[in-house]
C-alpha cells in the first residue's frame, strides 16, 4: 500500500486536500496520511500547522476560527499559489475515502484521541483508517479508545513490542514505523515473525533516500522492500509504485503490498 504524506501535494495541488487525493490516486494506488486539527467550535478538520498562514489565503490560528470560517478559506500549494480548493473537514475526507483508499490519521497536539475516534466511528470508517502513534504510550491510549483500528507506531526494538503487549495492545493491529535512516533487515524479519508489518520512510529533505534515488536516477524501492518491509513511506509515490511493480511477478501486487508514500 502507498501512504502519501498529506495526500501527495504537488504544484497546483495543496496538502490535505481532497482534490490532491484524487490527483494522487490517479497516478498510483496509495494510502493517504492526513493531519487532524480542530476548529474553535470543535469541528475536526484537515490541517498540519497550528496556523493556516502557510497553506491558505488567510492568517491566524486554526483553533480561533469556526468551522464555517475555516471552510471559506482557499488553499495554497507548496509554491504559495492560491487554488480553487478549500480545506476539508475530517468527515468529508472520511466520506470521500470510502471505496477509494485508507486514511492514516496524524492527530495533532491539542486534539483528543476520543473525539477523533468518535468521528471515525460515526462515519463507519474504523476498518478503513489507521491512527499514527509516536510512542508506545500513545499507541496504548489509541488502542483503548479505538480497539479495532490499525495503529502505525514508532517502534525501535522488540522490547517496544513487548511493552505494547503488556499494555494490552493486540500486535495484529500494529504496523511498526522504523524511521528513515537505514532498513534493518534483521529487525524487520524479527517483527514479521511476530506478526507485525513494518514501515520504513524514504521521504524527507535533500539527504533523504527519495532525493538520492532521484538524483542517481536509480530506483531502489523494490530492493528496500526485500529487507522485510510491507510499507514504504515516500514522497515519490508514482516512482516507487512503478519500481515495485516492475520487480514483482504479478502485475500490481508489489506496489499494493509494499509502498506507503509520505
Amino acid at each position: 500500500a502507498i501512504n502519501t504524506h498529506r495526500g501527495g501535494p504537488t504544484p497546483g495541488y495543496a496538502e490535505n486536500a481532497i482534490e490532491t487525493f484524487q490527483h494522487t490516486l490517479a497516478r498510483a494506488a496509495v494510502f493517504m496520511e492526513v493531519d487532524v486539527a480542530a476548529t474553535q467550535d470543535d469541528v475536526l478538520v484537515l490541517m498540519h500547522d497550528n496556523t493556516f498562514d502557510r497553506t491558505t489565503n488567510g492568517k491566524g490560528a486554526v483553533d480561533r476560527l469556526t468551522a464555517t470560517q475555516f471552510a471559506a478559506l482557499k488553499l495554497r500549494d507548496d509554491n504559495g499559489q492560491v487554488l480553487d480548493a478549500h480545506p476539508p473537514t475530517l468527515r468529508e475526507a472520511l466520506d470521500w475515502a470510502y471505496g477509494n483508499t485508507i486514511l492514516a490519521l496524524d492527530v495533532k497536539p491539542g486534539v483528543s484521541y476520543e473525539s477523533v475516534a468518535r468521528a471515525v466511528s460515526d462515519a463507519h470508517a474504523v476498518n478503513r483508517v489507521a491512527f499514527i502513534a509516536y510512542s508506545v504510550a500513545a499507541a496504548a491510549r489509541l488502542h483503548h479508545v479505538a480497539p479495532d483500528a490499525m495503529l502505525f507506531v514508532t517502534i525501535k526494538s522488540e522490547r517496544d513490542l513487548d511493552d505494547l503487549v503488556r499494555r494490552g495492545v493486540d500486535l495484529a493491529h500494529v504496523v511498526a514505523w522504523t524511521g528513515t535512516d537505514e532498513p534493518n533487515a534483521a529487525l524487520n524479519i524479527a517483527f514479521n515473525q511476530r506478526g507485525v508489518e513494518v514501515e520504513f520512510g524514504t521521504l524527507g529533505g535533500h539527504t533523504s533516500w527519495d532525493a538520492r534515488f532521484a538524483g542517481e536516477r536509480r530506483e531502489q524501492y523494490a530492493a528496500f522492500a526485500e529487507t522485510g518491509l510491507q510499507l514504504i513511506a515516500t514522497g515519490r509515490s508514482a516512482d516507487a509504485f512503478a519500481d515495485l511493480d516492475a520487480h514483482d511477478n504479478v502485475e500490481g501486487y508489489g506496489p499494493l503490498q509494499c509502498v506507503s508514500t509520505d
